[in-house]
């Protein structure tokens, strides 16, 4: 029988593996510009130390309670998606708009549009109504939208599947979402021609050759790595592309780190046991009675999913690189708390259905 301990603890040991994996990877950054190889690991500890504190809270708070708070946490996360933009708020860097300037540090409410989008949909779909297909759409519209104007692709393709899951779950009314799947993907097509930054990005996809000083740099570095790792990695510690070869080594891209240091089957054993994560809490999940309950655990199962699936599939090239950091072990504060806050949430419906 799956318990809820067992659950906790893989997500200790993931964060223990980030946390070693996150020196590893910047230590030589680290000392370059901080002039303190273990920056970005003390960064990252006192991320995991708040996310565990927030996540505690979650854990010991009535889920329930939740119900009322969808709607004011959805309308507070709306406000801070636009929020991004103002002059004097928002922070632009690498050419995007996805930070709010808190003063003593950054936060990005796109991370936090994935939980709140969840608790609001279990909320509402929880409830019996008939014909809610158009506002459903129009409110993930607006979400989805927000975030893409950033410019935010890979949040914004897990916050639409996650959504879908969740409604697909609920006793929702399925036939309208069949005419949905072509409007999506023509859409999609449609903001890839429209700016040329993504179509690069779908360029270098079908042909990691062309422009590999340009835009298919990234991705021939994630295989660089990879490919370098071979069947057993070149040793921990021992990575050749974490000294800045390889961007964002820390945080989109620190599975190639991962693969590279550790080869195949350090990088098979990782994906196995995230499977292992998901199933675990999949079936302590479908146990739970309460209707609400069951769906905002699947919902918030369906958003840890969807973001390990593209992480790795960018990773090993099957779908277009995307800037998503993977769960629990890649640097980076608001992913993390947020993470563990619906971690947390996850125990408080276990715990209080056992």
């Amino acid at each position: 029988m799956v318990r809820s301990h067992q659950v906790i603890l893989m997500v200790l040991g993931f964060l223990a593996f980030g946390l070693v994996m996150v020196y590893d990877a910047s230590s030589a950054q680290a000392l370059q510009s901080f002039n303190d190889k273990y920056y970005f690991f003390k960064e990252q500890a006192k991320w995991i130390i708040l996310g565990l504190v927030a996540g505690g809270f979650a854990y010991f708070f009535d889920y329930r309670k939740l119900r009322k708070l969808a709607l004011p946490v959805l309308v507070v996360t709306i406000f801070l998606l636009v929020a991004v933009f103002l002059p004097g708020i928002g922070v632009r860097a690498y050419g995007a708009h996805r930070w709010i300037n808190l003063g003593i540090t950054t936060f990005q409410p796109s991370e936090l549009a994935k939980l709140s989008l969840v608790i609001y949909l279990a909320a509402w779909l929880t409830t019996k109504e008939k014909g809610r297909l158009l506002s459903f759409l129009l409110l993930v519209g607006l979400l989805v939208g927000l975030v893409i104007l950033e410019p935010d692709m890979g949040t914004a393709i897990i916050l639409f599947g996650t959504a879908m899951s969740i409604y697909f779950l609920s006793d929702s009314e399925l036939l309208g979402l069949v005419y949905l799947f072509p409007i999506v993907t023509v859409g999609a097509i449609g903001l890839a021609l429209k700016s040329e930054y993504r179509l690069k990005r779908v360029l270098t996809f079908f042909d990691s050759n062309a422009d590999p000083l340009g835009a298919s740099y990234h991705v021939r570095q994630v295989l660089i790595a990879l490919g370098s790792g071979g069947l057993f990695g070149l040793g921990l510690g021992n990575s050749r592309q974490k000294y800045s070869y390889l961007p964002e080594a820390t945080t989109d891209s620190i599975f190639a780190i991962i693969g590279e240091e550790l080869g195949l089957i350090g990088g098979a054993v990782l994906i196995f046991l995230y499977g292992l994560f998901i199933f675990r809490c999949i079936r302590l999940t479908l146990g739970v009675k309460d209707q609400f309950g069951k769906l905002l655990g699947m919902g918030i199962i369906s958003w840890l999913a969807f973001q390990v699936i593209v992480n790795l599939a960018s990773m090993v090239v099957l779908v277009p690189l995307t800037g998503v950091p993977l769960p629990f072990i890649s640097y980076g504060g608001s992913a993390l708390v947020v993470e563990l806050i619906g971690v947390g949430i996850l125990g408080s419906i276990w715990r209080q259905n056992s």
